[in-house]
């Protein structure tokens, strides 16, 4: 998985890849002039079990067409589809950190995408071993792969994706429509893992990641206009992990609790605060639960999030 390559549907398109987040790439493409951003909900639910109410947790934010996403969880093909996004428009590929519920649908992302007419490179940025994963993620379809190309005539899929790991905070992408800027974030024993920055023409977006309260969160959403932050509802973290110590250690050092979530909002003075990756995503939890807390510290616009929900 090489340098990108030139192709007739970047335009000027730029990024900033893992060798020390220096090296500057340049594509050309054919997209239409920027405009403001489009973000949808495509999923809200943190952790690995599947819901019948909500999807995992992913965001789309979409810039004259192109669809940036943050996450490949499991289904995240589907919810692109019913958010009514195509997936030859898929561009590049933000992952904050390896856990399953974040990442398990790479390969099938890209599998599907280009089953779909993607004719132009993608670009999969995010923590080690994330070439490693998405290697091995496409091995598993490469008998599918292998047919498609020989019976159907689609161009080879390996050279069209381009993995660029980082470890470190920094620029970890630029084009025309937006500059990518990556912090790194607590996420307990999952290391590194990043809240994401997108700063566009219209407006600037911040993803927290999955992650305790941390200062180097404030810094990257300063200002912003909107940030979409994961939420734990202490109570109801009790409840899911029962008995069960070394689950709720886990959760309490690994997540922020909706007073934590609100006071990143309120340092950071953003404009619009959205919960989402809900933990635990039951549904007898209210939006004014939710809200509580974050109300200690913040006082501006906020709401929980719900799948395919524009914000």
């Amino acid at each position: 998985m090489g340098p990108k390559q030139p192709s007739s549907r970047l335009s000027r398109r730029t990024f900033i890849g893992a060798a020390g987040l220096s090296a500057l790439l340049v594509s050309s493409h054919t997209f239409a002039a920027p405009r403001s951003a489009k973000v949808i909900l495509l999923g809200t639910k943190g952790g690995p079990t599947p819901s019948a109410i909500r999807a995992p947790a992913s965001v789309a934010i979409v810039i004259g067409g192109l669809v940036y996403l943050v996450d490949v969880p499991n289904g995240v093909a589907r919810q692109l589809a019913l958010a009514g996004l195509s997936l030859d428009r898929l561009g590049e590929v933000f992952i904050t950190h390896n856990h399953s519920d974040h990442v398990l649908d790479v390969g099938s992302l890209l599998v599907l995408a280009w089953g779909s007419g993607l004719k132009s490179p993608v670009g999969i940025y995010g923590p080690p071993p994330l070439r490693e994963i998405v290697h091995d993620s496409l091995a598993a379809s490469r008998f599918d792969i292998n047919v498609r190309m020989r019976e159907e005539g689609r161009p080879p899929l390996a050279p069209m994706i381009h993995v660029h790991e980082q470890a470190n905070s920094g620029t970890a992408y630029r084009d025309e429509n937006v500059t990518v800027t990556s912090a790194v974030v607590d996420h307990y024993s999952v290391k590194p893992a990043f809240a994401y920055r997108f700063d566009t023409p219209g407006r600037s977006i911040v993803i927290s990641g999955d992650t305790t309260y941390r200062e180097a969160l404030v810094d990257l959403a300063r200002g912003a206009d909107l940030l979409i932050h994961e939420a734990m509802y202490l109570d109801g973290v009790i409840q899911l992990a029962g008995g069960n110590e070394s689950l709720k250690d886990h959760l309490l050092r690994s997540h922020s609790t909706t007073e934590q979530v609100g006071l990143v909002a309120a340092r950071a003075g953003v404009k619009k605060l959205v919960l989402s990756h809900l933990v635990p995503a039951f549904p007898s939890i209210t939006d004014e639960m939710w809200l509580a807390g974050v109300r200690k510290h913040f006082t501006g616009e906020a709401v929980v999030g719900r799948d395919l929900q524009e914000v």
